[in-house]
């Protein structure tokens, strides 16, 4: 037990192979290797090369000296403390398991404690093994109170997220940080308030040191590393801030800092505007960006509606900008919702099971955009409408498309903006309110209400 793991040696005439991609994880030990005397093993055991008779029951397989030495190999490499914590990963995908493993509670402390260690591989392994549990609902409680009940591994995750250069583990930490939030929202205000506030007794000498981690600049961090490689990854991380605008501190740990606002905020504009969903996109590509975008843009709106006085929020390019990419996505949205004929389906039951599940995150989409894009136009001023008229951000195909979908829900919000367009463009305000009769009644009644109104002054 206490000598060191010996690797087994590389396979002849693939040395070069070993010392690249068929390695497993940072270790030298050879996936084709281990793959092999695992096969090789298997095959001794199996039934049809067994042979057993009533003569001799008890009768032991003998393995030849070569077969024992790989096996013993493969003993000392699940010494190794990263390949030890993916076999219980593994084992840990069959429930009965996952319970076994969750129930005994100084493996849990000896697997929470995985999470300080330094190693890459050791923490991607442990972040595997801590989602699996957490994604089983018999088990979920038991982790997410050990976490509460280790406030260090709070500042562990943190410095993973903001630090680490390593996309993989910086994604499945993610989705362990998204599950855990999914689960308990008082965890998720501990780790909000955690390190909101500098404690004014510390020194600043002693601040340094001991730095303080916030949990909104560690997201954004993680989520720029992951942006270009991996639309999973900024998906989960896109998810993670959405999680906390659900409440109040989540929304002020975002905002109340100007630095931290204003970080977010370029992010997630700079996402939208000029990297997904574009104009020369074609319209299915929505079906890939669909839920990132409905996690941007519910985190765009929270920021837009908390009233916060910031000078990156009142640019008058920044709302003509996110109009224009509000109702592409909306263009989109419709384009993708067309269900193509298929005489191939026997029922109608058939299709509904293929589409429901997108449909589902395309009205998602849908319903966060029109909330965001109601909440631009209540602030549209005269001069901005004329600035989107000449460079086309509110042409008419796009002004229709905004009320199709914003009516009738947020027809009050329409009804103001028509009003600023009559005083800009008649023809087109005319050509819009025909286009929509609702729009045309409530006009209609509104004059009423005035000449009444007139009639009785006088």
């Amino acid at each position: 037990m206490d000598r060191n793991p010996s690797p087994p040696p590389p396979p002849r005439d693939e040395d070069e192979e070993v010392a690249g991609g068929d390695c497993i994880g940072s270790t030298v030990y050879s996936k084709h290797w281990l793959f092999g005397v695992l096969s090789g093993l298997i095959q001794m055991v199996s039934p049809e090369n067994t042979k057993s008779s009533s003569d001799d029951e008890e009768q032991q397989m003998e393995l030849d000296e070569e077969m024992e030495n790989e096996i013993c190999r493969v003993w000392d490499m699940s010494m190794d403390e990263e390949i030890c914590v993916g076999i219980l990963g593994n084992m840990a995908c069959f429930q009965e398991i996952c319970v076994s493993i969750s129930s005994d509670k100084n493996l849990g402390q000896i697997l929470l404690q995985c999470l300080y260690d330094s190693d890459p591989p050791t923490l991607l392994e442990t972040s595997r093994l801590l989602l699996t549990c957490l994604s089983q609902t018999e088990v979920a409680s038991v982790w997410v109170e050990r976490i509460q009940e280790h406030p260090a591994i709070y500042d562990s995750i943190c410095f993973i997220m903001s630090s680490s250069t390593n996309v993989d583990l910086l994604v499945k930490v993610g989705e362990v940080v998204d599950k855990l939030f999914d689960l308990d929202e008082k965890l998720m205000l501990e780790w909000i308030r955690n390190g909101a506030v500098q404690p004014q007794d510390q020194p600043q000498e002693d601040s340094e040191e001991q730095r303080v981690f916030r949990i909104v600049p560690c997201v954004l961090e993680a989520a720029k590393q992951v942006r270009s490689e991996n639309l999973e990854g900024l998906d989960v991380y896109m998810h993670i801030l959405q999680l906390l605008t659900t409440v109040d501190d989540g929304i002020q740990a975002i905002v109340q800092c100007p630095d931290t606002g204003k970080d977010t905020w370029n992010l997630l504009f700079d996402l939208v505007c000029h990297e997904f969903c574009q104009s020369d996109d074609p319209p299915i590509i929505l079906q890939e960006q669909k839920t990132v975008l409905a996690s941007v843009f519910s985190v765009l709106s929270a920021i837009y509606a908390s009233q916060v006085e910031q000078k990156y929020l009142k640019v008058e390019k920044v709302d003509l900008s996110l109009i224009d990419s509000l109702i592409r996505v909306l263009q989109n949205v419709e384009h993708c919702q067309k269900k193509p004929v298929n005489s191939e389906s026997n029922t109608e039951e058939t299709k509904k099971s293929d589409l429901t599940q997108d449909d589902f995150h395309l009205e998602i989409l849908k319903d966060i955009s029109c909330e965001f894009l109601s909440n631009i136009f209540q602030v549209l001023t005269k001069e901005t409408v004329t600035k989107g008229l000449k460079e086309g951000q509110l042409s008419k195909q796009k002004c229709s498309c905004a009320f199709q979908n914003l009516l009738p829900f947020y027809s009050p919000v329409v009804e103001d903006f028509l009003k600023i367009l009559y005083e800009v463009d008649k023809t087109l305000a005319g050509d819009l309110e025909e286009s929509f009769p609702s729009l045309k009644r409530g006009r209609k009644k509104e004059r009423e209400i005035e000449t009444s109104m007139m009639r009785g002054n006088h």
